[in-house]
């Protein structure tokens, strides 16, 4: 309940909020809130500016109903003052124009470039999901400003997008020596932004923004219902844009899914949109391997293609099973078997729904694998071309399809079930020790879930 002090509502709001944020975001949109006036029907806030009135309503507003007066309604009973801005003082000394040229040093982002040194072109791995996004990437990066631009990478959690961003960074910070480059996150520039306000130093803080030759930004999603952000990332945006400097931005969504102003979507969508999509099978058994070999672990191929099988969302997943199953095999003194696998990763395993699987969708997708007709696997041929990709569908009928023997082999041209039987034993021992059929079979599953 809202005691008559003026100042004690607010404190208790301001302790358990500082419990509860980190001392960053405490110190950026918190502390420079100053109580006005309170009474038990309203409170009166001084905000340095109108994001941090914002950022506190978007944020905290459930907080706030539980220390504050209510309206009717239902919201915080908050009267919300702008700041006035100091006078400024008349003399400018030596130093003071010093220190509103340089670099802010409260604000990294401006003072320094910050690249992950893991992220970087020669060791990003290469599939048909991400193939296209990655020459796009590096065609910004031999030609800035020339080739795509802006370039919009999009795509979900953990697909690749800042190791990307950075291969950019990295990649024009190494061969263009004189370029101006800086890369940030969407959040460390609404940072930024907020703390040269309170400073009185925005002017300074576009002057370093729009001077610079290429603007990577990484995760441009979190700029949503943040309307005055979005409209001075738009400044700085166009006023790049309109110099011919790269920009490069990466979000979970492409700009069309994005709740943002139909002026900030036109000007994203200018250039190039590409997507990152999920790896496929081959990729993520190729990033085992890479990560493994980076980590002096020994995974055996059959071990790599048993993870890839069961962890396949993303690469970000598929590491953290690699880093937890190298601990495992380290502190242990173990081999990495699919024994081990299955006992560290196993809460990690995902399942694709299963959809209902027929004969005849297995002997299309065999018949694609192999380069025969469906028709042939049907037939009475023993040519071994025929007779063998016959016993591969045989086996995944029985695996997957839940009829009867006699049902199943009738399906194959009248064939007996002890034919069926006597192929799935064949393949079943044969899939353990030949890896290219287990791959053949591990293709013609992934088509059946397609």
């Amino acid at each position: 309940m809202l005691t008559r002090n003026p100042q004690d509502t607010w404190t208790q709001f301001v302790e358990f909020i500082e419990e509860r944020c980190s001392s960053i975001e405490y110190e950026n949109w918190i502390a420079p809130i100053k109580v006005i006036e309170s009474t038990d029907k309203n409170i009166t806030l001084e905000v340095p500016n109108i994001f941090v009135q914002e950022y506190l309503i978007d944020n905290y507003k459930n907080d706030l109903i539980s220390f504050l007066p209510l309206k009717e309604n239902g919201d915080p009973a908050i009267t919300f003052v702008i700041a006035a801005a100091k006078k400024k003082t008349a003399g400018v000394t030596t130093e003071s124009l010093a220190k509103e040229t340089a670099p802010s040093q409260d604000n990294p982002s401006q003072a320094e470039l910050k690249l992950n040194p893991q992220y970087l072109f020669n060791n990003f791995i290469e599939g048909a999901a991400n193939q296209f996004v990655k020459s796009a990437a590096m065609g910004v990066a031999n030609r800035p400003g020339k080739s795509y631009n802006p370039l919009f990478i999009h795509g979900g959690v953990g697909l690749g997008k800042t190791h990307l961003l950075h291969s950019i960074g990295h990649y024009i910070k190494d061969h263009h020596k004189k370029v101006r480059i800086q890369c940030i996150t969407t959040e460390g520039f609404i940072n930024d932004l907020v703390d040269n306000l309170r400073n009185k130093s925005v002017d300074r803080m576009k002057k370093f923004y729009r001077s610079l030759d290429v603007l990577l930004v990484d995760d441009i999603q979190f700029l949503q219902n943040r309307p005055n952000f979005e409209e001075e990332f738009c400044n700085t945006f166009e006023t790049l844009i309109n110099q011919n400097k790269q920009i490069v931005i990466t979000s979970d969504k492409p700009p069309s899914q994005l709740k943002l102003s139909e002026r900030m979507v036109a000007r994203m969508e200018w250039g190039l949109v590409a997507q990152v999509g999920a790896p496929d099978f081959e990729t993520r058994v190729a990033i085992l391997q890479h990560k493994a070999e980076q980590k002096g672990l020994r995974i055996p191929q059959k071990v790599c293609f048993f993870i890839a099988e069961r962890i396949f969302n993303n690469v970000r997943q598929l590491e953290g099973a690699l880093n937890r199953l190298t601990a495992y095999s380290r502190l242990m003194g173990l081999d990495v078997t699919e024994e081990i696998v299955e006992k560290t990763l196993s809460e990690l395993f995902q399942s694709v729904p299963q959809k209902k699987v027929c004969v005849e969708n297995i002997l299309k997708s065999v018949a694609t694998i192999y380069e025969v007709k469906v028709g042939d696997l049907k037939s009475g041929s023993r040519s071994k071309s025929i007779a063998f990709p016959r016993q591969v569908a045989m086996y995944l009928a029985k695996e997957l399809v839940g009829d009867s023997l006699m049902k199943l082999a009738s399906a194959f041209g009248g064939k007996t079930h002890s034919t069926l039987l006597h192929s799935w034993k064949k393949i079943s021992e044969q899939v353990e020790k030949d890896e290219t059929l287990r791959r053949q079979i591990q293709m013609a599953k992934r088509n059946l879930e397609n």
